[in-house]
């Protein structure tokens, strides 16, 4: 792979991270309108968008064959069901003045996942990684213990997405036209929502178009960095991608602290530190053990 490539991978991979990093502020200008009535428009509108991007790449074949698998179809649904409620608590905990928990969450996404591989898909874990995986979980039982405090919205993001991610290592369908299967899967919950439970918001017509726009918009938000984060996998390890994650979760920390002045307690500033502290144990190790692996690979050739 050329330097030109590797480098457009990187640029990539720090604007699909840095675009969820920012999201939250998309989502405050949305703030009058309730989470779930932001869900429907946020579905009904990735929709349009994903169909387009499959016609477009020529992907409709691959949306076809999953279609005509059930075991496929079962899955997708599960998986989509996950990814809305992910949605669903993003938007809300982000109107509700909850981006530090978000944060957190999204901070502790890669060490479950970690977890969950060993548990579900027998995956043995190094020394450093089960260090990080306790260090984590000590970082939240100080937050129990000493505030009594449970990061309900932090642990249920990172734990929506986690299994998100599980499931979907469970079917071979590529990340686009699998997104399309799973949000069209949502669209008869998201158009009965619209039609019956909406508020006035819900008739676009009598909407300002600055806030049609915003609601419109959403597709863009949610599909974007997906297509960014998709082209960085395709050009640069996906090892390498995942130094990359962190991106998100560090802008919304600092968004939640700086901008939005959420309180952040002794208590909760250790639970961070604690989750910091496991990232680079988790980070150095993933760096050892892909310079090992590339030792490796070079010596065999």
């Amino acid at each position: 792979m050329s330097d030109k490539s590797i480098k457009a991978g990187i640029l990539l991979a720090i604007a699909a991270y840095g675009m969820w990093g920012f999201a939250p502020i998309y989502f405050k200008f949305l703030m009058q309108i309730p989470a779930p009535e932001i869900l429907v428009h946020r579905i009904v509108w990735s929709v349009l968008v994903l169909v387009f991007l499959v016609i477009v790449s020529g992907q409709g074949h691959k949306v076809k064959t999953a279609l005509a698998n059930n075991r496929v179809l079962q899955i997708l649904l599960l998986s989509g069901l996950l990814l809305a409620s992910n949605w669903l608590l993003f938007i809300w905990s982000v109107n509700n003045d909850h981006v530090l928990d978000a944060s957190l969450g999204y901070y502790i996404n890669p060490l479950l996942n970690v977890f969950l591989g060993r548990v579900f898909l027998a995956e043995r874990l190094r020394r450093l990684q089960k260090a990080a995986v306790g260090l984590a979980v000590f970082g939240v039982s100080v937050l129990v213990i000493s505030y009594g405090e449970v990061p309900w919205i932090a642990l249920a993001l990172a734990v929506s997405f986690g299994l998100y991610g599980l499931l979907r290592k469970q079917v071979a369908v590529d990340s686009l036209p699998g997104l399309l299967i799973e949000t069209v899967m949502m669209l008869p919950f998201a158009i009965i929502y619209w039609v019956f439970f909406a508020t006035e918001f819900s008739n676009m017509l009598s909407n300002s178009v600055s806030l049609n726009l915003l609601l419109v918009g959403a597709g863009i938000v949610t599909t974007a960095p997906l297509l960014c984060f998709t082209a960085a996998a395709r050009r640069i390890r996906y090892s390498t991608l995942g130094f990359f994650q962190y991106i998100g979760p560090s802008i919304m920390f600092i968004l939640a602290v700086f901008v939005y002045d959420e309180p952040l307690h002794e208590a909760r500033l250790v639970t961070f530190g604690f989750v910091w502290l496991a990232l680079i144990l988790f980070s150095f190790d993933s760096y050892r053990a892909f310079s090992k692996q590339r030792k490796l690979t070079k010596a065999a050739l």
